[in-house]
């Protein structure tokens, strides 16, 4: 009898564990719900225990910290300047949630939070409404000149607007569809090539140390676009504040 192959989409598959329902709408507790909460249980207890105690010589956990620290304060402020290093803490918050997201959800059995698009959507639009808030607070309604970039003719200033507004509506559906695709689209080629492996002992011993191969490199995706969601939220706010 023939095996059948599993479906790479299984691992994203979402039931509810506690079923609930708010005023019509459901929010059952699910496997993404409680992954959300060890996320953010594991973010906490990483910063308490870099921050208990500190020592001339810091621990190694509180060196790790501290280097991802000052690399994102570094980033805020060749992006922002001076005025960003208000919006350090939602960086560094933004920055350790999708990291270890990413990392979680590499766990067997586990489950990939960034890996459905409701929750980088929602990252998203987040830096996108305070990039719009953080415009306004500087510039007023002189923010809205983005619209029209300086030195355009007057005659090509009907057609730049709606270029440039479409140009910025597409910032957060880019941002979010970014990371939801690399986390989705490893996943689910980790999925088939261990898949393939259990049909033969041929395909088992070219298919596993290969997937091994892709699971080190979903290691380094999952670093990668945690690195790149925030520093393309520190640009987007950035020009907010610099108005270019």
């Amino acid at each position: 009898m023939a095996r059948e192959l599993e479906n790479p989409l299984h691992h994203f598959e979402l039931h509810p564990i506690v079923p609930l329902n708010l005023f019509g709408a459901d929010v059952s507790i699910n496997k993404a719900v409680i992954l959300m909460w060890c996320v953010c249980g594991v973010m906490m207890g990483l910063f308490y225990l870099a921050s208990r105690g500190q020592r001339i010589i810091p621990t190694r956990i509180q060196s790790a910290v501290e280097m991802a620290v000052e690399f994102l304060r570094d980033m805020v402020l060749d992006t922002m300047g001076e005025k960003g290093l208000k919006l350090l803490p939602f960086m560094i918050t933004l920055f350790f949630f999708i990291l270890l997201s990413n990392l979680l959800g590499l766990i067997p059995s586990s489950y990939t939070v960034t890996s459905q698009v409701a929750v980088t959507a929602l990252f998203a639009i987040t830096v996108y409404v305070i990039s719009i808030f953080v415009g306004l607070y500087y510039h007023g309604f002189h923010y809205f000149s983005i619209f029209s970039p300086p030195g355009t003719p007057r005659w090509l200033v009907p057609a730049m607007v709606p270029i440039e507004i479409i140009s910025q509506l597409a910032r957060p559906f880019t941002l979010a569809l970014r990371l939801f695709i690399n986390m989705t689209v490893g996943h689910m080629m980790i999925s088939v090539f261990l898949g393939l492996a259990m049909w033969s002992f041929f395909g088992l011993v070219l298919l596993v140390p290969l997937s091994a191969a892709l699971y080190g490199l979903e290691v380094f995706i999952a670093c990668i676009q945690a690195y790149i969601f925030t520093i393309l939220a520190c640009v987007y706010i950035g020009e907010a504040i610099r108005l270019h």
